[in-house]
């Protein structure tokens, strides 16, 4: 997943391509743990355009994977697709000029730049990093589950489950009783 900076030199350059997600190192770590398992490549749709030492990637990201429902515990496919902006250079910013003294330097990742050295720029980190920030931190099967009874567990997707309701025991009981004038 390289793009080569002197193919931008004249025009744009659109790409697209798909990698195995165990060709990421945060992804393989993410299936290795049991976070997920991956059912499709990693799909990647690009444009790259330069404009000085600047390079500008905008695209889409599609993945797939197996998840398990927050709710109700039960595996499902969730289908990932999240556009992305990526802004490489191959110089270090400037530093404005500081009114104090004690101004500590900027450097690429303080103003959103992404350094590259030498005529190649490696997509892969920047890819595996939206994969990540889209990755569900509640994943759901579908936005009405309902989950598993907290008393004996049936998936109240599935069946009713016979447990008698809870008994408004709570603190908070009392403010059911309260009416707005």
């Amino acid at each position: 997943m390289l793009i080569h900076v002197e193919l931008l030199k004249k025009s744009s350059l659109t790409l697209a391509f798909e990698e195995p997600a165990d060709r990421f190192p945060g992804l393989r770590e993410m299936a290795r743990n049991g976070e997920c398992e991956f059912t499709s490549p990693i799909r990647v749709r690009l444009r790259a355009a330069r404009i000085q030492e600047i390079v500008e990637i905008e695209g889409i990201v599609q993945a797939a994977m197996r998840v398990t429902c927050g709710r109700c515990l039960m595996p499902f496919i969730y289908p990932l697709e999240t556009e992305f902006a990526l802004t490489y250079t191959g110089d270090r910013p400037g530093m404005p000029e500081a009114a104090e003294p004690e101004a500590k330097e900027m450097d690429a990742s303080d103003v959103g730049l992404i350094y590259f050295q030498g005529e190649e720029i490696d997509l892969t980190e920047g890819i595996q990093e939206q994969v990540i920030l889209s990755f569900p931190l509640r994943p759901l099967c579908r936005e009405d589950c309902k989950g598993l009874c907290v008393r004996c567990g049936t998936d109240l997707n599935q069946a009713r489950c016979r447990c008698a309701p809870l008994s408004a025991e709570s603190p908070f009981a009392a403010l059911s009783q309260l009416k707005p004038d």
